[in-house]
């Protein structure tokens, strides 16, 4: 009787203890801060991505959530081992034979979250390093909590201490020990709020606009509900994919994307229900779009194209080539143009020279008529008392007719000097002079 009502009053100190059940949720921390860059007109899609919020109903009698006991350092040696374990569902499990009816867990443990153990009569086989862990596979969360049992047979040092890290409990061998393992979170106690508190959704600032004045765009519940806010020229171009839940990705999608859309843009992902408070951030920068490549044409022939950009942007010509093919019908235009050219040439040579041949026999043929026509001229004097005497010198010409040539030779013969007697004016004076025209 003394045992259990112990044990008993044990029990009742654990369950009625109001023991802080942790700070309200913190405000959203920022995980990620990004710039990003998109042409105008393409698709952009901010990344945000977060297995924790996948969410899915429970089909396994909510065997997410378990507690397990572990024992390393036992006077027995050897790695630790599983002691007992029991999931939300209520199922608990022993490992040891030796263990049966002498490890027990709270029925309710995860309704009032006390997850204590209680050992019943506690021999020195089970000192040892005690570890009270809990799984919530769902919210990937894991929390260990450490107590050292040693057993002693004086009854005076029995009790519990803090040794800077952990508990250590002394308890007197044959009595029950009970290690104290107490978490009342919500995470823990609480089944079917998930998926009312799951929520994500996506805000956008302004260039210049503080955060705590952006403009909610999109709204996201567990339950399938969704709402749409923001200017009407950016509300009907982003979306989120409908199996976000499902995945874990509620990526923001803008199509197509254009210069106004420019600014900052967070997505906040909130699960109350796991403590999941985190924020990610983009700069989204628009940048000019950019020109499609131009489509080819047949093989065999260069393809140009004209690509004119949007916008009223100026034409531009791209000239892709085709391969070898194309080479070699390049090389074929330049080898004929090459032969072309030099055969042209070739026959303006010829030419020229055909026509200097040409004059340089009709140039002697001249020669030969005119040969023989030396015209021989004379010293001739004139008889006057300034005018010098002048050498005639041979001069070969050719003449047209006769007559030309007849006053020529006229012209160059010396003519005989005629005396003339001037007695009648001059007194005996006599001047040679030649002959006048008749």
């Amino acid at each position: 009787m003394e045992l259990q009502s112990q044990v008993l009053l044990w029990e009742l100190v654990l369950l009625h203890s109001e023991l802080p059940s942790g700070s309200l949720p913190a405000a959203s921390s920022v995980v990620s801060e990004s710039t990003v860059s998109w042409a105008a007109g393409a698709l952009a899609v901010l990344r945000c991505q977060s297995p924790r919020m996948v969410w899915t109903q429970d089909r396994l009698h909510d065997r997410q959530r378990v507690v397990h006991w572990d024992l390393s350092g036992s006077p027995a040696g050897g790695p630790a081992r599983r002691l007992v374990d029991m999931y939300s569902a209520g199922e608990q499990r022993v490992y040891g034979p030796r263990d049966h009816g002498r490890l027990l867990l709270p029925p309710s443990a995860f309704h009032d979250g006390n997850f204590s153990l209680l050992i019943r009569a506690v021999e020195y086989a089970d000192e040892g390093l005690y570890t009270c862990n809990l799984h919530h596979h769902y919210c990937h969360l894991y929390e260990t909590l450490a107590v050292r049992l040693e057993v002693t047979d004086n009854p005076q040092e029995a009790g519990a201490h803090w040794d800077g890290e952990k508990e250590v409990l002394v308890v007197e061998r044959g009595a029950p020990a009970l290690l104290t393992c107490v978490n009342r979170e919500h995470v823990w106690t609480d089944r079917h709020l998930e998926e009312a508190q799951q929520v994500v959704h996506w805000d956008r600032q302004p260039p210049g606009v503080p955060h705590d004045r952006a403009d909610r765009l999109l709204d996201l519940y567990a339950s399938g509900e969704r709402r749409a806010y923001g200017p009407p020229f950016l509300r009907d171009r982003v979306a989120v994919g409908v199996d976000a839940f499902a995945r874990g990705d509620f990526s923001l999608r803008i199509d197509p994307l254009e210069p106004a859309d420019e600014g900052t843009y967070s997505c906040h992902l909130h699960h109350h229900y796991c403590g999941l408070h985190e924020r990610r951030i983009f700069h989204l920068r628009v940048t000019e779009p950019v020109a499609e490549p131009p489509p080819r044409d047949s093989p065999g022939n260069g393809a140009q194209s004209h690509s004119t950009l949007p916008r009223g942007r100026s034409v531009i010509n791209v000239i892709v080539p085709e391969g070898r093919a194309h080479f070699f019908q390049q090389l074929g235009y330049v080898l004929a143009t090459l032969l072309l050219f030099i055969l042209l040439l070739i026959t303006v040579i010829l030419a020229t020279r055909q026509r200097r041949r040409g004059g340089y026999q009709y140039s002697d043929k001249k020669s030969g008529k005119s040969k023989g026509k030396d015209v021989n001229l004379a010293e001739f004097a004139v008889a006057t008392g300034d005018q010098a005497v002048y050498r005639s010198e041979d001069i070969q010409l050719d003449y047209k007719n006769n007559i030309l040539k007849e006053r020529a030779e006229l012209g160059h013969t010396p003519l005989p000097t005629k005396n003339i007697d001037l007695d009648k004016g001059c007194k005996g004076r006599v001047l040679a002079l030649p002959p006048g025209p008749q």
